[in-house]
């Protein structure tokens, strides 16, 4: 179990940091993904699928899963059984028709009726919406942990988050968009997911040592969401083009996601160890991750 030594004794003013640092984080990361989803990227929608499966299964692997097996609160064989329930989970609900949006679309020979394809989007993206909420409950508490153990690595850390979701945030407008949804929707849906970054700000600050040992159990269950949807929803669209222009493309935008989320992780993972070693004698916070 993680141990800040000043839980109980900061200012009543370090929650409105905390706040002020998740709302504004997420706000900000929404907006310039919004701004690149739509004015820049709007007219390679189906490449930026690839680079979405990049990101995502990057995410996944080299942030989330990490970030709970590394806490050492909780045995590997649990974490393992629970990404596989999820997997499961995921895939039931699909089954069901719950979540999954039909890949039929209007005009397509089926004879859907008009409106068809808004009514079944709007069950599609809710794995993406579900893994992203979980992700930003994590932030947010990570950001209170760090605002609590030094303020710097608070200001450190909210700064991180940003820089990591706006690609993040960029993947969850592409799925969604992908899914047929409306501009509008799509927004205020992933602005909603991002405010959950201010209520694990909020379950950071009070009750920060409990809330810290669920930490590794909802990341493996967002890291499942960010999985599941590459691999069963993602790469099948890309597999339906089979020509060698199309896959080239393909390869070099999954290849680009990766990159681009290892250079944050790399990126970030440095300036955290900077700032959380001080010098001896000095409490440290090497037990709290900034980016993920």
């Amino acid at each position: 179990m993680l141990r800040f030594p000043r839980l109980y004794c900061v200012p009543k003013m370090l929650l409105l940091w905390v706040l002020l640092a998740t709302v504004t984080g997420g706000l900000i990361a929404v907006l310039v993904a919004s701004w690149l989803a739509y004015k820049v990227f709007a007219q390679y929608l189906h490449h930026m699928v690839s680079l979405s499966v990049g990101v995502l299964l990057s995410v996944a692997l080299l942030h989330l899963l990490p970030e709970a097996f590394e806490g050492g609160v909780s045995d590997a064989h649990t974490l393992f059984g629970l990404m596989l329930a999820s997997l499961i989970g995921f895939f039931v609900l699909e089954k069901i028709a719950l979540l999954r949006h039909s890949h039929h679309h209007e005009g397509d020979g089926h004879h859907h009726h008009k409106g068809h394809d808004h009514h079944e989007a709007g069950r599609g993206g809710v794995l993406i919406l579900i893994g992203s909420s979980l992700h930003n409950l994590c932030d947010g508490v990570l950001v209170a942990a760090a605002f609590l153990t030094d303020p710097l690595l608070g200001v450190l850390t909210a700064a991180s988050i940003i820089v990591h979701e706006v690609p993040h945030k960029l993947s969850d407008f592409v799925v969604l968009l992908n899914a047929g949804l409306a501009r509008r929707r799509a927004f205020f849906l992933i602005l909603f997911t991002s405010l959950c970054s201010a209520v694990g700000g909020i379950i950071g600050y009070f009750v920060l040592q409990q809330a810290q040992g669920w930490v590794p159990y909802v990341l493996v269950i967002a890291a499942s969401s960010f999985l599941y949807i590459s691999v069963a929803d993602l790469m099948p669209q890309m597999h339906e083009r089979v020509s060698l222009s199309d896959a080239v493309p393909q390869l070099l935008l999954v290849g680009v996601g990766v990159a681009l989320i290892y250079s944050v992780t790399t990126l970030m993972h440095h300036g955290h160890e900077h700032v959380a070693d001080p010098g001896p004698g000095t409490p440290h916070a090497e037990h709290v991750h900034p980016a993920h």
